[in-house]
């Protein structure tokens, strides 16, 4: 019943167009039209990684951890039964959407939804970027990292760890709490770091070359999007900058 790896990502927001832009010019993701309330891009041989939907509403989010098969998708939903938390075994017409063959859906306890799927869609045209770029890094280490603010993470962290099988694998305890998680060969595809409320901190995608993200790092400054500037992390050793969406 393992995890793998994060598979994809949604986030509410009216502002399609500005993420559109964000998306494709900055990052670099291939956007794909999908009416007037939703925005989807890609960023390798997948059909789907990150969802923009409106009718979400500013705030709302959700993440998708991918399982090996339809076996491991039900132990998994089993196990969180086990221990009292609420699953539900979403339709097909949303598993149509999310582009995966079935999932589930459940909460952890700070409240975020957690969708776990197999069998995601590949797409049977390459990948063509929004910008000249090289490439994300994904494949079995997932589309990324995504890091959450947590009210307390004594009453998070066990629920990753016990139930979803995360692993630790490093944490720092001053100037504030943050702990940091893996499920495949990534550092971490997952952070939680205690700031007294709960929310998203940011989403990491890797780009194959250096080159590829100073030029989003100058495209964000020309268009003051830097949140922190360019710099490399003591933990993963990544060298990335933070921008705001």
């Amino acid at each position: 019943m393992s995890l793998q790896a994060l598979g994809y990502v949604g986030f509410g927001s009216t502002a399609l167009e500005d993420w559109q832009k964000f998306g494709t010019s900055l990052v670099g993701w291939q956007a794909i039209e999908r009416g007037n309330s939703l925005l989807s891009f890609r960023m390798d041989d997948r059909k789907q990684r990150v969802v923009i939907d409106r009718a979400m509403g500013d705030g709302a989010r959700f993440f998708g951890w991918e399982v090996e098969n339809g076996a491991a998708l039900d132990a998994l939903a089993a196990r969180l039964e086990a221990a009292g938390v609420k699953v539900t075994a979403e339709p097909q017409t949303l598993a149509d959407a999310r582009r995966v063959r079935a999932l589930i859906s459940f909460h952890d306890p700070a409240g975020n939804r957690l969708e776990a799927f197999h069998g995601a869609e590949i797409d049977d045209t390459p990948f063509s970027p929004g910008r000249s770029i090289s490439g994300f890094r994904t494949g079995a280490l997932g589309l990324g990292h995504i890091v959450l603010t947590v009210e307390r993470i004594d009453e998070v962290m066990p629920f990753y760890v016990v139930l979803l099988g995360f692993r630790l694998s490093d944490y720092i305890e001053k100037p504030f709490r943050a702990y940091f998680f893996h499920i495949n060969p990534r550092h971490h595809s997952l952070a939680l770091i205690e700031t007294g409320k709960s929310g998203v901190h940011h989403l990491m995608v890797e780009l194959f070359s250096l080159d590829d993200v100073g030029q989003a790092y100058d495209i964000a400054l020309a268009e003051e999007r830097v949140n922190v500037t360019f710099g490399r992390h003591t933990n993963d050793f990544m060298t990335s900058f933070y921008a705001k969406t």
